[in-house]
């Protein structure tokens, strides 16, 4: 183990505030393309320098400059002169000393005279230390290239170690630089060609523990080489499930034969995080905030990744690591970064459509698929006027669509109870005829009065006791009415409750909204179930009169409409009692997806949620309704999220019916994505949320 200690009396350094991107995982790397002069290397280490200033302003930790940039790429056998050389040197010393009084980690490219031989490195530098350098592992000698008639390839080197700028410093591509004071950050180099070649120094590098893989850069442009580029670096950080850093050389390289479009990307896990301006004729730092938790979270869920560096292990171990403290600001640093305000719902209209689109597909090619194993060729569904029962009858009428049967197979059935409100009632009654479904109706109000006479309670004298058992027999009610209307009609009971209900524990446990036969939306949250609406009316799928009906479903309170009031409009707000559904979907998703801790995910709904203004808001949403939560109300709505989904509600998960899955969000499906034990204590969390994050619950 090779340790960089920093400045002299620097120790470990405080954990950064709340309100710091650093504490919650995040951390800001910037790409710079600096101008160039061929054979150069002061005004190169100049123009280094101011940028590497600037990525320091901007709060970076780690700066990465283009291939051979201090000497630039293009000076072909003027790298075999001493006066280059002896230039090169100069400028590496003055870099390494002005890094001293420059908070963050430089990475810059320079040609290395070692062991007889020329080699192209990247030297990792870093308050006045150098840290290692890595030369270049493949060297093309092809088409406009010929590396090789300047430099040794790292294959080639004779001894693990070199000297630069007076110091002795480690030496290879199998350097591996681990932050001390930065959990999940560890850095690898490779140069250009490397990330070109079949099997990557960088990949192996990922399965020995880097998560930030850098690739210093020349790259001459040519007509569609910079989209290759793009998805080269995109496709290397999805399958290493890592960040990849790149930097191109840009204006001032030699244009004897070629042209150079400085191109700068920083991507992580598939997706361009930022990009700088190709063909720029000014300088240019490109930042962007990583995910290192997002990234460790995929990689403990990924069985292969842990399996394939298992098959590599002898490789894996050869690598050395040299440690750095890593210069974490100590004061706010705000992140930069958009994180989505609807996780489950993408905030531009066309991936928005084809979303839903795809979502529809699934869930009737579950229910076809469950038909026609089962033989059945009807369905019995219970319609209320809200979302959820009419997406899934929706998808009930096109999968008759699909198996060539009428939607009168479609035996769907309103219940009214005590506190039904004739809106709903309506509508229920409005979309059944507008799908073509057998529509019936059936008062649930005798029987369940009969059951709470029975049951000896108060309300069945006139006693107004609207308690649990008051809602629960009406639930209980609807869905017993259903299973044995199937029983009559040789049909299944399509379940309705969504994802987020199953979340939150907001269904009727047994003979409830919790059962049925097969279900459609269990794994659709929410906020999405309203777009798959939206969507059904821009499809205008099921004609004018269903679209005017859905309007009118979709502009709805969402109510259980178990409790009666003074009038004819609901009491009840499912939202006043478990959180808002789009507060309570965001806090879902990190905790399924990303099993993030509380304060992360408070933090997180924080840079979202408390301006409106900030980032892009799904058109549904008009501007009256785009709100704001502050941190002590996202603090609390999340700690009712939590106490609800760990502790008081996984035993309904646990007997779910079938349903398919929808999204890569998760589902909470005991035989699928979510196992987990019916009686845990949420205390953890509760207690993590409580330590780490600003007010009391």
């Amino acid at each position: 183990m090779i340790t960089s200690t920093g400045r002299k009396g620097v120790g470990v350094s405080p954990q950064p505030p709340f309100d710091s991107l650093y504490r919650h995982g995040f951390a800001r790397v910037a790409v710079a393309v600096p101008p160039v002069r061929v054979a150069d290397p002061g005004f190169n280490a100049e123009q280094t320098l101011l940028l590497a200033r600037r990525a320091a302003a901007e709060h970076a930790v780690l700066t990465v400059f283009p291939e051979l940039g201090l000497s630039s790429y293009t000076a072909d056998d003027l790298f075999h002169q001493d006066a280059l050389d002896s230039a090169v040197g100069d400028a590496l010393q003055r870099v390494v000393d002005e890094s001293a009084a420059i908070d963050t980690v430089l990475v810059v490219g320079a040609p290395v005279r070692a062991q007889g031989r020329l080699f192209n490195c990247g030297i990792a530098i870093h308050r006045g230390r150098v840290l290692g350098a890595a030369p270049k592992s493949y060297l093309p000698n092809y088409r406009e290239f010929y590396e090789k008639r300047q430099f040794a390839a790292a294959r080639e080197a004779l001894d693990d170690h070199i000297e630069i700028a007076g110091q002795r410093v480690p030496f290879g591509a199998d350097l591996l630089f681990t932050a001390t004071n930065l959990a999940e950050f560890t850095f690898h180099l490779e140069i250009c060609e490397d990330g070109w070649v079949p099997l990557p120094p960088s990949g192996f590098a990922a399965l020995a523990g880097a998560s930030v893989l850098v690739n210093l850069s020349a790259s001459n442009i040519v007509i569609g080489k910079a989209d290759y580029r793009r998805e080269l670096c995109t496709s290397h950080s999805a399958r290493y499930l890592a960040a990849y850093l790149y930097s191109a050389a840009g204006h001032g390289e030699s244009t004897t034969d070629m042209a150079w479009d400085g191109q700068a990307l920083v991507c992580e896990n598939g997706n361009v995080l930022a990009e700088g301006e190709r063909f720029a004729q000014h300088p240019q730092v490109v930042t962007a905030d990583i995910d290192l938790r997002r990234l460790a979270a995929d990689r403990l869920r990924t069985t292969s990744f842990a399996d394939t560096v298992h098959d590599h292990r002898e490789r894996l171990a050869r690598f050395r690591r040299v440690e750095v403290e890593l210069p974490v600001p100590g004061g706010k640093v705000a992140l930069r970064r958009e994180i989505p305000r609807f996780p489950y719902v993408p905030a531009d209209p066309v991936r928005r459509n084809e979303r839903c689109a795809e979502v529809h597909r699934i869930q009737v090619e579950g229910l076809s698929t469950r038909l026609r194993a089962t033989g059945s060729q009807r369905v019995v569904i219970g319609v209320s006027g809200g979302l959820d029962s009419t997406v899934a009858l929706i998808v009930a009428a096109e999968t008759m669509d699909r198996l060539g049967l009428p939607r009168s197979n479609v035996l769907a059935y309103t219940m009214p109870g005590f506190a039904t409100s004739s809106r709903t009632l309506e509508d229920a009654r409005r979309l059944m005829r507008a799908v073509g479904a057998t529509a019936h109706e059936i008062d649930i109000r005798p029987s369940a009065m009969q059951m709470l006479r029975d049951l000896n309670h108060p309300a069945a004298d006139g006693v107004p006791q609207y308690d649990v058992t008051y809602e629960n027999v009406q639930a209980g009610e609807r869905t017993s009415h259903l299973f044995r209307l199937a029983n009559m009609h040789n049909a299944l009971v399509i379940g309705t409750g969504d994802l987020s209900e199953l979340a939150l524990g907001w269904c009727t446990f047994g003979v409830g909204d919790h059962m049925a036969h097969y279900s459609v939306n269990a794994s659709v949250p929410k906020t999405l179930i309203k777009y798959l609406v939206a969507w059904t009316i821009d499809t205008d799928g099921l004609g004018p009169e269903a679209g005017e009906v859905l309007k009118s479903i979709l502009a709805t309170e969402i109510s259980p409409e178990l409790v009666p009031g003074d009038g004819d409009e609901p009491v009840q707000s499912s939202e006043a009692t478990v959180g808002p559904y789009e507060l309570q979907d965001f806090h879902l998703y990190h905790l399924l997806r990303f099993g993030d801790l509380p304060s992360r995910i408070a933090y997180l709904a924080h840079h979202v949620w408390s301006d409106p203004t900030r980032g892009s808001w799904p058109d549904l949403v008009p501007a009256d309704q785009r709100h704001e939560y502050d941190l002590p109300t996202i603090k609390h709505w999340l700690a009712e999220f939590l106490r609800r989904f760990i502790q008081t509600s996984q035993f309904k998960r646990s007997t779910l019916p079938n349903a398919p899955k929808v999204g890569s969000g998760g589902s909470l499906s005991p035989r699928g994505d979510w196992r987990a034990p019916s009686d845990a204590s949420a205390a953890a969390w509760l207690d993590e949320l409580e330590r780490n994050v600003p007010g009391h619950l």
